[in-house]
């Protein structure tokens, strides 16, 4: 399903050449859940965003179902992420003068659904994830743990077949780390592949299987948690 070949990206960084990644090549299959590890600055977020059609590589090919991301035209690679990806950061990025509800609807909104449509299928989604009482609260009247399920129900308004996480849990207490991780082990049970992006090696260790990238580089798959150290 997703599919990076010989992908290099390099930037420009105070005269000097910086390379993020490094002739990475990796397959995810339909349905798999992979975690991305390694040292901050290793090319984790980069990987990802290249995957999610958002960063184009120096050199190399991204494909998606068979087709070259950054061979389509910006608009098309837009397209294509409203219809097959779904996206989730560390940072919620919700809108804070709008509610849960409405910060759900807004990909729905900008889909074209139906006023009517977009408010049953956001309180759906916001129901699943435990916020059906809190529907008209703004961000700031929601916890920490409140606002990640509010950007979690957004993530899956277009139903992605796949889902792109960076650092999921990086602001959540433990407790509501756990809840994030089972929501994303119940979805991948439904079909969805899961890349994420984690420093915390439980999590990681959650994951079908485990990619390490070290100097832009991805190193030999690791899929136990013995092998992360995880009692």
């Amino acid at each position: 399903m997703l599919r990076m070949d010989n992908v290099s990206k390099k930037y420009l960084h105070r005269g000097q050449t910086v390379t993020a990644l490094d002739q990475a090549s990796v397959t995810i299959h339909r349905g798999d859940f992979v975690s991305l590890v390694g040292p901050s600055g290793s090319g984790k977020s980069t990987l990802l965003l290249m995957l999610g059609g958002m960063l184009s590589p120096s050199s190399g090919e991204v494909y998606l179902d068979e087709q070259s991301v950054y061979a389509l035209s910006p608009n098309r690679r837009a397209e294509l992420r409203q219809r097959k990806l779904g996206f989730v950061f560390q940072t919620f990025n919700l809108i804070p003068y709008l509610t849960a509800l409405e910060n759900v609807q807004v990909p729905l909104y900008l889909a074209g659904m139906a006023p009517d449509e977009q408010q049953q299928r956001a309180a759906a989604l916001l129901d699943r994830l435990g916020l059906g009482q809190r529907l008209h609260h703004k961000p700031c009247e929601l916890s920490v743990g409140q606002q990640q399920r509010v950007a979690l129900a957004r993530m899956l308004t277009n139903d992605p077949a796949v889902v792109l996480a960076d650092e999921p849990t990086g602001n959540l207490d433990p407790e509501t780390s756990q809840q994030v991780i089972e929501f994303f082990e119940q979805i991948n049970d439904e079909g969805k592949t899961i890349v994420m992006v984690t420093h915390d090696p439980r999590a990681a260790a959650r994951a079908r299987r485990i990619l390490r990238l070290d100097n832009g580089q991805i190193v030999p798959e690791e899929n136990s948690a013995e092998r992360l150290h995880v009692a």
